[in-house]
C-alpha cells in the first residue's frame, strides 16, 4: 500500500523501488562483475549504486560506477524524476592514448550503445578524458602509463514509461556494453553498430 508520502511503506516510491529490482535483475556478458555501492546521498531524495569491472583471464581491464537518481518531484536539469550518472576508467596503449579521434570516438560508443539498446535517453551531458604518469628518479624503469577515462549523465525518457519506472536495465546493460569497449574487448551481444570501434587496447581479438 502507497502512504501519503509518495512511497509504499518501504520509504522508496515504488517506481525507485521497481527501478532498484530491475537492475539488480541484470545479467551481463561474463566478464562483467556487478556489485553494490554505497550510494551517493546528497545529488538526489532516492539513489541507488552499482561499481562494475570487466576482467578477463585474471586481469582487470576496466572499472567504474553506474549511480541511478530518483526525484519524484523532478529536477528542472534532468527532464523527468530518473538520472543515471557513470563513470568509466580503462588503461590505454600507448598508440591509442595518442589518437585525436580518441574522445568523439568514446563519446559515440555510449550514444550508440544506448540507441542499440533502444531506449530513449534526453539531456546527456559528460566529458572524456585522457592522461597519462611517467617517472622519474627512483621509479624511471617503469613504463608510461595513459588512462582513458569517461563521465557521463543522462535522463531516460519519461515518456516510455510516464507512470512507472524507466527500463533502467538497458541503461545499464548500455553502460556494460560502453566499458567493454573501454576494456578493448569486440563487440558482445546487444553492442550496435552505430558503435565505432578503435583498434583493440588489449585482451582477446575474438571471443
Amino acid at each position: 500500500m502507497e502512504s501519503t508520502d509518495g512511497t509504499d511503506g518501504s520509504g522508496f516510491p515504488p517506481a525507485f523501488r521497481d527501478a532498484v529490482a530491475a537492475l539488480d535483475a541484470v545479467r551481463h556478458r561474463p566478464e562483467v562483475r556487478l556489485a553494490a555501492l554505497p550510494a551517493p546521498k546528497r545529488l538526489a531524495p532516492f539513489a541507488y549504486a552499482l561499481e562494475a569491472t570487466v576482467e578477463y583471464a585474471d586481469e582487470e581491464l576496466a572499472d567504474g560506477r553506474f549511480v541511478l537518481l530518483h526525484d519524484p518531484d523532478g529536477q528542472g536539469s534532468w527532464q523527468g524524476t530518473f538520472r543515471v550518472v557513470t563513470l568509466g576508467r580503462a588503461e590505454l596503449e600507448a598508440e591509442m592514448a595518442v589518437d585525436p579521434l580518441l574522445p568523439e570516438v568514446t563519446w559515440s560508443w555510449l550514444t550508440g550503445a544506448l540507441e542499440a539498446r533502444e531506449v530513449g535517453y534526453g539531456a546527456p551531458s559528460g566529458t572524456v578524458t585522457r592522461s597519462g604518469s611517467y617517472f622519474f628518479g627512483g621509479m624511471a624503469d617503469r613504463t608510461p602509463q595513459s588512462e582513458l577515462e569517461i563521465r557521463a549523465s543522462w535522463s531516460p525518457d519519461p515518456a516510455e514509461r510516464p507512470d512507472a519506472a524507466p527500463d533502467v536495465a538497458a541503461h545499464l546493460g548500455a553502460w556494460c556494453d560502453v566499458l567493454c569497449l573501454c576494456a578493448g574487448l569486440p563487440p558482445g551481444n546487444g553492442d550496435g553498430g552505430a558503435v565505432v570501434p578503435l583498434p583493440q587496447r588489449r585482451g582477446p581479438q575474438h571471443m
